[in-house]
């Protein structure tokens, strides 16, 4: 499965590269199929980390700008999407640094991870109630993801919703991987520690 991800990653890096080198070349072709390949995927991200639609959609906009003026200057050292990828968490960086209001984002099931070796993994909800206990967990694990510093939860969003490798997130970031996994282990063991003040651990053992 992983050499297959690796294959399809290869192939779309293949056909960016092609895109990119046509949109530099002024084909207004190019710029439309990279921002059809990547809109999604860069709202995704952006309300993530910024829980807002609106603010996401902002974010989308302003990091397509940024990175259509400088596509001139991409220079190939990574692929486009590790590139574009920091640009749009820059951006909501950004976003959070200025905003004066809070926001609750629902969470993916694989956010449930950080939850302690004690406690079981959240399964999918079959029953009411079950349903409801994964309701409440999510909400807390929103709030929780809401008090990270935003160097944490950047790596943990990336790491645990994008499902980018510690070396992509380097790249990503700009930093080495040894402080990725330092940040995603703190961001791992902030967040247990702030389910566990709000109880959540506690009630699924």
């Amino acid at each position: 499965r992983r050499q297959r991800q690796m294959c399809i990653r290869d192939r779309d890096s293949l056909e960016d590269a092609y895109w990119v080198r046509r949109a530099v070349a002024g084909d207004q072709e190019g710029y439309r199929q990279l921002f059809g390949r990547y809109r999604w995927r860069v709202y995704r991200l952006a309300y993530r980390f910024l829980g807002n639609a609106a603010e996401a959609a902002d974010a989308t906009q302003e990091s397509f700008i940024k990175a259509f003026r400088a596509l001139g200057g991409f220079e190939r050292r990574s692929t486009f999407s590790t590139w574009l990828m920091r640009i749009v968490t820059n951006t909501c960086l950004d976003f959070r640094r200025s905003r004066a209001s809070e926001a609750t984002v629902p969470l993916s099931e694989e956010m449930t991870e950080v939850m302690s070796e004690s406690s079981q993994p959240l399964k999918r909800a079959s029953r009411p109630g079950e349903r409801m206990e994964c309701d409440e967990l999510r909400g807390a694990l929103a709030e929780a993801l809401e008090k990270l510093s935003p160097e944490h939860r950047a790596v943990f969003v990336l790491h645990t919703e994008e499902g980018l490798t510690y070396r992509e997130i380097a790249e990503v970031l700009e930093i080495s991987e040894g402080t990725v996994m330092s940040r995603l282990y703190h961001a791992r063991k902030n967040l247990q520690g702030l389910l566990k003040k709000a109880g959540v651990l506690e009630r699924r053992r």
